[in-house]
């Protein structure tokens, strides 16, 4: 029997949220499919199985808060069924001698006779539905209101639209009208992204009647509020200043642990990428527009090549001693459009060629700033770079993410004087900075990673 946990999609997660269920039991999955979404500090996350099997159970409900590493559901192997539920049966209610009340009695809703309170699960029925228990006629007992009644009151037999929960969340907090979105989900059941595919297309207003009046013209705010009312917000944008609150609030306490924990030091590199560059914008040349390379590339390329020389870099400060790596997992920080930072992780970097490195670093970039990482891409890294060039950042002397001991920074290409061969020219320069951790290395291990990314950017067509 196998199982599915709560993740950790980061050095600073404690606790998750489970949003969604992407599956359910008896559905068969495979390894790296997304079977589930957790809401983290700083994003939504779309989680992958790691292993083949069918759904035996699902432990956890939607919208439960549970700790890195709960069981939140169980797997049969392959071909092995799950054990049928079975519900036990309702039980016999013998109903009083039956009074036939006058005609002119009706039958009033539960709630305002003062039968006994719904009990949750016919409460979470009513909820799903979106029926108002208070306004439903009660058929049973003292007029208490049953299943039925609810189902009657959401209209017998008519048919009732799946809405995922995190779809209708989504929904709520835009103020989106989920009757006007198409769902691609199974039968017809609306997902999250078709809200957001909604969020990005808004449906066009409705037509206004024919009249021959000509409308009044919109009264102005400020002769409708009293002076000094705040802007009311929309959902949306609430919704969204509560989440940057949460991931600014996650990496305070990550950073304060990294200062307050790892004795820094910091050594920086001034480095010719002359070669490198005119490499790149001559391959450009070759590759259509989708495939083009930026510099970055080959620096991110050349760190994960320089960790694998110097392992006493790549790997984590556990337990009060060093934990080297078997590969490089790279983690490249990014700056996400309305602030904060993510970092996902690309595998195995060293093993990458240029091209491979520059596809995963526009896939990642583009999920994470689109809210749709998975928690493949947020393994945790061995060792971090963070780019801020593009940013207009001439040097990086970053905060180490723990538990990695090392962080590589890189400001901008930019073209300055410099001499080579005693002659001085104008050339292509990025300044290097590297933040250790003193607990793992010294300076001169700093160095000597320093002096392997220089070497390698000086061939670029070996990378």
């Amino acid at each position: 029997m196998g199982e599915f946990r709560m993740p950790s999609l980061g050095a600073d997660m404690e606790e998750g949220i489970l949003l969604e269920w992407l599956t359910r039991p008896g559905a068969s999955v495979h390894r790296g499919d997304v079977v589930a979404v957790v809401e983290t500090p700083k994003s939504a996350v779309e989680v992958e199985t790691f292993e083949d099997g069918v759904v035996s159970d699902l432990l956890v409900d939607e919208g439960q808060t549970v700790p890195v590493g709960t069981v939140l559901a169980t797997l049969a192997p392959v071909g092995e069924a799950p054990a049928p539920v079975v519900e036990a049966p309702p039980p016999v209610v013998i109903p009083p001698p039956a009074v036939v009340p006058a005609p002119s009695t009706p039958i009033v809703p539960a709630a305002r006779r003062g039968a006994h309170p719904p009990a949750p699960p016919l409460r979470h029925r009513a909820h799903q539905l979106g029926v108002d228990l208070g306004a439903v006629r009660g058929t049973g007992p003292d007029g208490s209101v049953t299943r039925a009644d609810v189902e009657r009151a959401a209209g017998v037999g008519a048919p009732r639209r799946r809405v995922t929960p995190l779809a209708r969340r989504l929904a709520e907090q835009a103020g989106i009208d989920l009757v006007g979105v198409v769902g691609t989900g199974t039968s017809g059941a609306v997902r999250a992204d078709d809200v957001r595919r909604a969020l990005v297309r808004p449906p066009a207003p409705p037509l206004a009647p024919h009249t021959h009046e000509p409308p009044e013209p919109p009264v102005p705010r400020a002769l409708t509020t009293e002076p000094g009312t705040p802007e009311p917000r929309a959902p949306e944008t609430r919704a969204g200043e509560a989440r940057a609150t949460d991931m600014r609030r996650s990496i305070a306490a990550l950073m304060s642990r990294s200062n307050r924990e790892i004795p820094h030091y910091h050594l920086t590199l001034t480095i010719d990428v002359q070669a490198a560059v005119d490499w790149v914008h001559a391959r450009n040349r070759e590759l259509p527009m989708g495939r083009q390379l930026v510099p970055a590339a080959l620096l991110l390329l050349a760190t994960a090549r320089a960790a694998r020389e110097v392992p006493e870099l790549n790997g984590y400060w556990v337990d009060d001693g060093f934990r080297p790596a078997e590969d490089v997992d790279l983690g490249l920080i990014l700056s996400l459009r309305g602030g904060g930072l993510l970092v996902p992780t690309i595998a195995g970097a060293d093993r990458l060629d240029v091209e491979s490195t520059m596809a995963r670093i526009r896939e990642l970039t583009t999920r994470a700033r689109a809210g749709r990482l998975r928690g493949s891409d947020l393994a945790p890294p061995t060792i971090s770079v963070s780019n801020l060039g593009d940013q207009g950042a001439d040097s990086v002397a970053g905060v180490i993410y723990p538990p990695q001991v090392a962080l590589v920074g890189f400001g901008a290409v930019r073209q300055r004087p410099w001499a080579v061969d005693g002659l001085l020219g104008v050339r292509s320069l990025v300044t290097a900075t590297l933040s250790g951790d003193h607990r793992a290395t010294d300076g001169s291990t700093g160095a000597r990673l320093l002096r392997v990314v220089d070497r390698l950017l000086q061939r670029p067509e070996e990378l």
